[in-house]
């Protein structure tokens, strides 16, 4: 019977650190990308902007967080090919020096009542930073991972990236929460609201330190070798897997719901315009609380990935989370704090796992090794631009004043969900296929019982290894 790849063989040591790297990396990462969207709810319409014009100042900082996503299909183009033509390795350094700077500049910025229209138009540029070196993050650790994880565990393993991601959101919300709690409001937004952000500066240490003693995979390496890594890889994606690339796209959609419940669900719930009347301290613990609930979730069900497939979770979490934003929003305007959580913690803490902590096994595994990380990132971060762009147009569909907000967002949010769902019922399903049948068109998947076998090979292989290293 036949055996594993050689190049799924992997010492559990690498896979762990692998995994850790990639797991620290996105929380590091994504703790800058969150508590600017929390500033941008919370903070920024009042400081920022205009505030003799409240309506606009909510579309403007709205808008600054959209544009961040704007920059991450250039992102996605640029350290995508760089990640395939260099290696994962070098591009996720890249990534998170990037993302540091960028960061830790906002911290920096002038308010608008200091120096007027050029306080935005810093705050954009430096978003436009911030989306472009995300844009490679996703793509180049769920890649590094992958190629890391023993047979029949990729989807275990990728789930950590995205776990990663989740505490960051976790991080930022729990920072956010003391100096919203414990400062006059006052206070918070003259200097408070500065600290989350100046603490990133551990990001640009930390990044480096962590990412530099990352090994590079041997997939990637074993292609470099044989001189078989791309020199196009932007034009050999899309000449090889345009259809999947655009099948990616729509999956990624599903973003919509983050940007349902993160961004515009916070300014819903706490600016004073929309009636609903939040406290900043007590909607916090909402995000707080569904991503805590998230943590546990993932492995579970990147675990489950692998005994059932990828494509079953990702749809059932596309509709029901389509369904659930409904109920969502409906209990903000009812001012329900208690039900609000309860429905985080269903919607966002657990049935949108389903696909959010299965895509980074997924989505890489759609390619072939040569255009992995840059298919992955433009699919990704097309789809990401696309639903985040909604953070702007919401509050111009349902603006401070009008009636049945729950509705109108929710049925966008739902209709949004469905594409997704298309998207990945049209895709091929990935768990029981090899490493080297990976990207390759009609790949026949391993038979399920031969599959399970070495799975199983792989779990005793890894007790093994840990028992010897223990010893």
């Amino acid at each position: 019977m036949a055996q594993p790849h050689s190049i799924e063989q992997h010492d559990i040591g690498q896979t762990r650190k692998a995994t850790a790297s990639g797991w620290i990396g996105s929380a590091l990462e994504y703790y800058d990308f969150f508590i600017y969207a929390q500033a941008a709810s919370l903070i920024f319409p009042t400081i920022m902007f205009d505030k003799t014009d409240p309506k606009m100042g909510i579309v403007g900082a709205l808008g600054t967080y959209a544009v961040g996503y704007v920059a991450r299909p250039i992102g996605a183009f640029v350290l995508g090919s760089w990640g395939d033509r260099h290696g994962r390795k070098n591009v996720l350094v890249l990534c998170m020096l990037l993302m540091g700077f960028s960061t830790f500049a906002v911290a920096l910025l002038p308010t608008y009542q200091q120096v007027g229209f050029l306080a935005p138009v810093l705050l954009m540029a430096l978003r436009l930073i911030q989306g472009f070196a995300v844009a490679g993050e996703i793509s180049g650790s769920s890649s590094m991972i992958l190629e890391h994880s023993p047979f029949g565990r990729r989807g275990y393993f990728g789930s950590f990236t995205l776990q990663g991601t989740q505490f960051g959101q976790i991080l930022a919300a729990a920072i956010f929460l003391p100096l919203a709690t414990f400062l006059s409001e006052d206070a918070f937004k003259s200097w408070g609201w500065r600290i989350p952000f100046l603490l990133s500066v551990f990001v640009i240490v930390a990044g480096y330190v962590i990412r530099r003693r990352v090994d590079e995979t041997p997939a990637f390496t074993e292609e470099n070798k044989e001189g078989a890594v791309a020199q196009a890889p932007i034009a050999v994606a899309f000449k090889e897997s345009g259809g999947t690339i655009l099948r990616v796209f729509m999956i990624q959609l599903f973003n919509i719901i983050a940007v349902t419940t993160s961004v515009f669900g916070a300014t819903y719930a706490t600016n004073k315009d929309y009636g609903v009347g939040f406290a900043a301290s007590v909607y916090l613990w909402i995000p707080i609380l569904g991503n805590i609930c998230a943590v546990a979730v993932i492995p579970f069900v990147g675990n489950l990935s692998d005994k059932i497939g990828r494509r079953p979770l990702i749809m059932f979490a596309t509709i029901g989370c389509g369904l659930l934003s409904f109920a969502y929003l409906w209990s903000i305007s009812q001012k329900n704090v208690p039900l609000a959580i309860f429905f985080s913690l269903l919607m966002w803490g657990t049935v949108y796992q389903g696909q959010n902590a299965v895509y980074p096994a997924f989505y890489p595994e759609q390619f072939p090794t040569k255009t992995r990380v840059t298919g992955m990132a433009i699919g990704h971060n097309l789809g990401t631009a696309g639903s985040s762009a909604m953070a702007f147009v919401f509050p111009l569909l349902a603006p401070p004043g009008s009636g049945n907000v729950p509705l109108v967002v929710g049925g966008v949010t739902f209709l949004i969900c469905c594409i997704a769902f298309l998207g990945a019922y049209l895709s091929p399903e990935t768990y029981r296929l090899r490493a080297e049948d990976l990207g390759v068109p009609g790949a026949q998947p391993i038979p399920e019982d031969e599959y399970l076998r070495l799975r199983q090979e792989s779990i005793d292989r890894a007790k093994a290894q840990r028992t010897r290293v223990a010893a």
